[in-house]
């Protein structure tokens, strides 16, 4: 899935303005160039159209982390992925809204995509582990709409 989807995904969601994405990177201590967020929020096709990059994106989903949960200064930051995939993209997410497996299947299922335990937990697994599943870009759109769904009533 396209960064710039994932970002005009995560807007609607949350039901904020682009100032207030601005807001969450710089929550994650990453300053944005003025105008960036909005550049890449347009469509392909618009003027002004800009590509969200990993950077950009693994910054503000850091940021929403730290407004929905809070910063916690005693423990050392981690810092943000140079490389997202829809994996990492799916659990910085669920832990935004604290979600639980029972939360995560709720969600796909309001979405029209049932998974069970155990295929949800293959996708939370380390890339290296024989159990490892790729998010594919389905399983994100529909989690993200039912994730909105849930949010937005």
């Amino acid at each position: 899935m396209l960064n710039n989807d994932v970002l005009r995904s995560l807007r609607y969601l949350l039901d904020v303005s682009d100032s207030t994405l601005e807001a969450f990177c710089q929550l994650a201590d990453y300053s944005v160039e003025p105008g960036l967020i909005s550049a890449c929020l347009l469509r392909e096709d618009e003027a002004g159209y800009r590509p969200c990059n990993d950077v950009l994106l693994a910054h503000v989903l850091e940021g929403l982390v730290f407004h929905k949960r809070g910063k916690d200064d005693s423990r050392a930051r981690v810092p943000v992925e140079k490389r997202l995939s829809n994996n990492l993209i799916l659990k910085k997410l669920r832990v935004a809204f604290q979600l639980r497996d029972e939360d995560i299947q709720g969600i796909l299922q309001s979405a029209d995509l049932p998974m069970t335990k155990t295929e949800l937990s293959a996708l939370f697994r380390a890339p290296g582990h024989k159990h490892y599943r790729e998010c594919g870009d389905q399983i994100l759109r529909n989690f993200l709409r039912g994730l909105t769904l849930r949010e937005r009533g």
